[in-house]
């Protein structure tokens, strides 16, 4: 039986130290036929070529223009390339995908038979190799064990996704019998771990470069052609690129509403400062936004708009931003 979980929107310090997530709004985009990956290779940002059954590959499927329609982690099963993202993103990209798929052998669908449950903490690991014959970690990232891929995800917790279909991931999830949260406990840890978090809303609209693609190894410069590359490319070589993705913190005193905006001081006046990709609201009113905002120096004074006194501070990613 699943555990309930008294705080539903726990801060990162009130999580327990092993719990479940139901990725009930996270799915994947499969393809799979003959041409499946010479097809994804002039789609997508990342080398699919270099994909294993074992490997994780990170990358963006862009417009003609290089704007990213979703960001995604790819790995295979079952024979078939799977595009790993919140649900909220793949309306967008695969109807683009589809659109350029008819002139290849291939086929693109929703994995709509799958589920998914995120197992994250201390004792991860030591669950895993109870149930599992195999273990992914950072140098074999994805496996294979019966019908049940796992997937790795390095970071300041160790997370592993398991994706097998919907019955036995409930089994799954009821025989671990561990703390259980939803969907936005993973995009608690999306956004602090600076991966970006799009929906259908913010879809179309930032090239790789502003999501950090290229800090997070999600951007092949050495590849070749791909839809978007000439607009990626000159971001890249000429320093055309002036905003990137941050993660934010402040303390609310009421709910953040989904139309607010971060706000920068200039003078005695407030101005926008950037867009809102995600947030995640704890109960003790902690906050962590995703947010675009300009790169070109140290931080502004920033507060949400709709509360005037909020203090909004910076927090550092776990990764570099290479320089544009």
């Amino acid at each position: 039986m699943t555990i309930t979980t008294s705080k539903q929107f726990p801060s990162l310090a009130q999580l327990p130290e092993t719990y479940l997530i139901e990725l009930s709004e996270f799915g994947a985009i499969s393809l799979s036929g003959e041409e499946q990956s010479k097809y994804l290779q002039g789609q997508v940002t990342c080398d699919v070529n270099s994909i294993t059954e074992s490997n994780l590959l990170v990358g963006a499927h862009c417009d003609a223009k290089g704007k990213v329609f979703s960001v995604f982690r790819l790995i295979n099963r079952s024979s078939a390339h799977l595009l790993l993202q919140p649900t909220a993103s793949i309306e967008g990209s695969l109807k683009e995908l589809k659109k350029f798929g008819v002139f290849a052998k291939v086929t693109i669908d929703i994995a709509e038979e799958l589920g998914f449950i995120a197992l994250i903490g201390k004792q991860a690991s030591s669950l895993i190799q109870q149930e599992f014959s195999q273990v992914p970690d950072s140098l074999t990232p994805v496996v294979q064990v019966g019908s049940t891929s796992l997937v790795y995800l390095s970071g300041e917790q160790p997370r592993y996704i398991i994706i097998d279909d919907k019955a036995t991931i409930t089994a799954i999830t009821e025989k671990l019998a561990l703390p259980t949260y939803s969907q936005s406990v993973w995009d608690l840890l999306e956004i602090t771990q600076g991966f970006p978090i799009l929906t259908a809303n913010t879809s179309g609209h930032y090239v790789p470069q502003m999501l950090n693609l290229q800090a997070i190894n999600g951007i092949s410069f050495t590849k070749g052609c791909y839809l978007g590359q000439e607009t990626v490319a000159r971001m890249q070589y000429l320093g055309k690129n002036k905003r990137a993705l941050f993660c934010l913190n402040s303390q609310l005193e009421q709910p953040f509403q989904s139309d607010d905006v971060i706000e920068k001081q200039l003078g005695e006046n407030w101005r926008k400062a950037g867009d809102i990709l995600a947030h995640y609201q704890a109960d003790d009113g902690s906050c962590v936004i995703q947010a675009i905002l300009a790169n070109d120096g140290d931080l502004p004074l920033l507060r949400i708009a709709s509360q005037a006194d909020s203090v909004v501070t910076n927090q550092t990613l776990p990764y570099t931003l290479i320089a544009e």
